[in-house]
């Protein structure tokens, strides 16, 4: 049992190649390389909305090659199955980012901050929007603040 929890851990890391767990590490490589961050708290094995956003825009092709380039990615994910916990240290950080930019709750919660923390620009829920569309948005905000 102990060994699917580790193969469905594994699976979720490759289906989202280039998503950091850690929020300070990530803000240093934002800082660095002068990118966006973009947050997303979800619930990967409970909350539908929060699987649909992954599957229809986050896995896209289109999304990871812009995001490549644009922008520093952060997962805090909140599963209920225990054999999808997260390790204590790992629950703690995403507790601790829930605590500074999601005191509500609400999932998915996804936002945009400058290299610096600063909160440009909230999706509360599923955007509702094509890959398309939810880049255009990202790529506006990032044009007018270069």
């Amino acid at each position: 049992m102990r060994f699917l929890s580790i193969a469905f851990l594994s699976l979720l890391l490759l289906t989202n190649p280039g998503w950091e767990n850690d929020f300070e590490v990530a803000q240093k490589k934002a800082e660095s390389e002068h990118k966006f961050i973009l947050l997303n708290f979800s619930g990967s094995d409970w909350c539908g909305p929060c699987i649909r956003l992954h599957k229809d825009i986050f896995e896209s092709e289109s999304f990871l090659s812009f995001a490549k380039d644009k922008l520093v990615l952060v997962n805090a994910d909140f599963p209920r199955l225990k054999k999808n916990q997260l390790t204590k240290e790992q629950q703690k950080k995403n507790e601790k980012i829930a605590d500074k930019f999601n005191a509500q709750g609400s999932f998915p919660l996804t936002l945009l901050l400058t290299e610096k923390g600063e909160i440009v620009k909230t999706w509360d829920g599923y955007p509702n929007l094509s890959t398309e569309q939810f880049l255009a948005q990202i790529s506006r905000i990032i044009d007018d603040t270069n």
